[in-house]
């Protein structure tokens, strides 16, 4: 039986064209697939109570670098600007193996849904000692999220003037010829599709124009998407300057990489010029407010970007610059930032949320996400609003003003991943012990 009920929400917040909200609403589940949403709905299936609860579509994360939940909190890197940050890692990170990518990768989705995160991409640009991308995409397969892994890379290290040791740079030819394999094998384009594969070579100053213009050609080749860092800081933009003669966003343009099937992380830099570009070729961008905060490298402009109408969606960037991968607490830092810089009412708590749902999942391209309507995926995180920090709450639909942060139930293309808190596909508190050994000889 593959049939389901949702019964008996509170708050109903659809993020559907008219972006409805409704109250004491079920949800017919069938087949992975949101049949009916409405009143009074019956099942033969099994029922889940929502009394007490908010429902939202699952939450959409646009960046993130999985490996890195290995290396949180690293000394010598907790108080460094970006490039001092990659330089104290780097070393690190080239020890790493097989293991150690699934493992991290399977701790950073399994910590992503608890925080109500259905749809996660991944940017994966190093592979060190047999690493694979398979690595990652085995990962979440086992856990059951939605995953759009990018085939990343670097090719200019140390030694050419780049930032990463020679160790960890491969030869172009070898990145392309790799990244036509992981399509091949691994990209479904299918609407439901449970793996999509992107290519994203890391950042301009980690690989040469050719290799991002070739990417650029064969991504079109194959149908997929690009993704890359993209204006993150001043050094970033100094960088491009001096090495291009140009800033980000003329670097970008020239070598193809803008339009609807792009998406840029971070962007914090951008400037008027370059959000008008983003805005007429529908280029997506990955917002990674606690990462940029982390980092020093400031606040991305989005209210600019959403009223010029940039594609926005969140990311919670890497766990050694981010440390925690909680998209909810994400998506309140977007809007606390905002506020920050443009005023209180510069966005809602409801914008924000709408930002993590519908908007990530048209920025990674996948309208079947991150809407509560009928034919969409069953996405869908459950939220129980009857904790501590929603208590007193006027307004429990305004999740990001008075949490929770963690959900009580997710559903991934209509199958149940957590279940009063806690993940039901993988043994979690075996994977954290895994993962703190892999941690400990790291740092050992």
């Amino acid at each position: 039986m593959t049939e389901f009920l949702i019964k008996n929400a509170d708050s109903v917040l659809t993020m559907d064209d008219k972006r409805r909200e409704l109250s004491g609403a079920d949800i017919l589940i069938d087949s992975g697939q949101i049949v009916q949403i409405g009143h009074g709905l019956a099942t033969t299936g099994e029922v889940h109570d929502a009394s007490g609860c908010v429902v939202t579509p699952g939450l959409v994360n646009t960046h993130h670098h999985l490996y890195q939940t290995l290396t949180r909190a690293v000394p010598g890197g907790q108080d460094a600007l970006l490039f001092g940050w990659l330089q104290t890692l780097y070393p690190i990170w080239a020890r790493f193996g097989p293991d150690e990518m699934f493992t991290s990768a399977q701790i950073g989705l399994a910590e992503l849904a608890l925080s109500g995160c259905t749809l996660s991409s991944d940017h994966l640009y190093l592979y060190p000692n047999g690493s694979r991308l398979e690595d990652t995409i085995a990962a979440a397969s086992e856990l059951g999220l939605r995953f759009h892994p990018t085939r990343g890379a670097m090719s200019i290290g140390e030694s050419d003037g780049g930032l990463p040791p020679d160790s960890l740079a491969e030869a172009e030819s070898d990145i392309l010829n790799d990244m036509i394999r992981v399509v091949d094998a691994f990209h479904d384009p299918r609407e439901g599709s449970m793996c999509r594969v992107g290519l994203a070579p890391c950042s301009p100053f980690s690989v040469s124009r050719d290799l991002m213009r070739d990417t650029a050609l064969l991504a079109r080749d194959k149908g997929v998407m690009l993704h890359t860092h993209l204006a993150e800081n001043d050094e970033d933009i100094a960088y491009s300057k001096a090495q291009f003669g140009c800033r980000p966003g003329q670097y970008a343009e020239d070598l193809g990489w803008t339009g609807q099937d792009v998406w840029h992380a971070h962007c914090v830099k951008l400037d008027g010029a370059e959000i008008d570009l983003f805005a007429r070729t529908r280029t997506g961008v990955a917002h990674c407010p606690c990462s940029n905060c982390r980092l020093g490298s400031g606040i991305a402009p989005v209210r600019v970007m959403q009223d010029r109408g940039v594609q926005v969606g969140l990311g919670v960037d890497g766990s050694a610059s981010n440390d925690i991968g909680n998209l909810m607490a994400e998506a309140r830092q977007a809007m606390l930032l905002q506020r920050v810089a443009n005023g209180a009412d510069a966005m809602s708590a409801r914008e924000a949320l709408e930002i993590a749902t519908r908007g990530g999942a048209d920025v990674l391209g996948r309208p079947d996400c991150g809407r509560l309507m009928p034919g969409k995926r069953a996405d869908i995180a459950v939220w129980d609003t009857r904790c501590v920090e929603s208590a007193g709450s006027w307004d429990p639909a305004a999740l990001l003003l008075a949490g929770p942060t963690r959900v009580r139930y997710l559903f991934v293309e209509g199958r149940q991943i957590v279940r009063d808190g806690h993940v039901t596909t993988i043994d979690l508190p075996r994977v954290i012990e895994r993962q703190n050994t892999l941690a400990r000889a790291l740092r050992d």
